[in-house]
């Protein structure tokens, strides 16, 4: 009898805790409530910032980079508003530095916290190809993936019966699973412990996203095949990797680009 009241129980946590994926529709595991996952997230991204060279905003390039994620969070609040989904982000506090690391990457933390490193500038090489980027980093916080994964990962490392008394409490435990999802300053750009199921939903959204910031979604391609280069010799197979290989992204952004430029992109 005990094991069925703590089997229901847990059937239960799981059941409340589901929520949908804008677009994809996907339900996804979001166990963390998310003013724990956004207190985190803007602790964690301040201390980042306040460490690292952050370029102020009298840098051409970090001018750029806020004007950029300024036009997809515009994009992203209307096209939360006209899904009725405008209640998801009311809490975002948005948040666009520029650091000048020698590092491709850029990354949003939950609650629409971004930075992008001067060393992904020369992949991207123009302003949209830089949109193609931070719309996908912004649709994984739009998505609630790292939600999901901390959820995954409390699963995992705690149980599920001492994960209500982790949240609770705050725990350590928590804290650090947190840090280790969001592993920040370091080259990240192809190894972000995203599933390839998540980093696909981002490729979407973040085409819709810049789409309708009035970036043309054309230019993912080119990007992508860029950052191919950039990762020429240090390659590894597509059943070992939690991304899709270079190959499977472009053509599956390659099908997706005409559907979405005709529905979402007005220049």
């Amino acid at each position: 009898m005990k094991i069925f009241f703590w089997l229901t129980a847990f059937t239960t946590l799981l059941l409340v805790s589901c929520k949908t994926v804008p677009v994809t529709g996907r339900k996804q595991l979001n166990l963390v409530p998310d003013f724990m996952i956004r207190e985190m997230a803007f602790t964690q991204y301040d201390s980042v910032v306040r460490a690292a060279p952050t370029l102020t905003q009298f840098d051409s390039r970090a001018q750029m980079v806020t004007r950029v994620g300024t036009r997809i969070q515009q994009a992203v609040e209307s096209y939360m508003q006209q899904n009725h989904m405008s209640k998801d982000i009311k809490n975002f506090k948005w948040e666009f530095n520029t650091i000048n690391e020698n590092i491709v990457n850029a990354w949003c933390m939950p609650g629409g916290k971004v930075v992008v490193y001067t060393g992904l500038l020369p992949v991207t090489q123009n302003e949209t190809a830089l949109a193609v980027v931070m719309g996908h980093e912004i649709a994984h916080a739009i998505a609630r993936h790292g939600n999901e994964r901390m959820s995954e990962a409390l699963l995992i490392g705690l149980g599920g019966l001492a994960l209500q008394e982790a949240l609770k409490e705050k725990k350590e435990s928590t804290q650090l699973i947190f840090v280790g999802l969001y592993v920040v300053g370091t080259q990240l750009a192809l190894e972000l412990p995203n599933s390839r199921m998540q980093e696909s939903e981002a490729d979407k959204l973040g085409l819709i996203f810049m789409s309708m910031a009035g970036y043309n979604p054309e230019e993912a391609v080119p990007f992508w095949q860029r950052m191919a280069a950039v990762k020429k010799g240090a390659k590894i197979p597509e059943f070992l990797s939690t991304h899709p290989s270079d190959e499977t992204r472009i053509k599956k952004l390659t099908e997706l680009i005409p559907g979405i430029k005709s529905q979402y992109y007005k220049n």
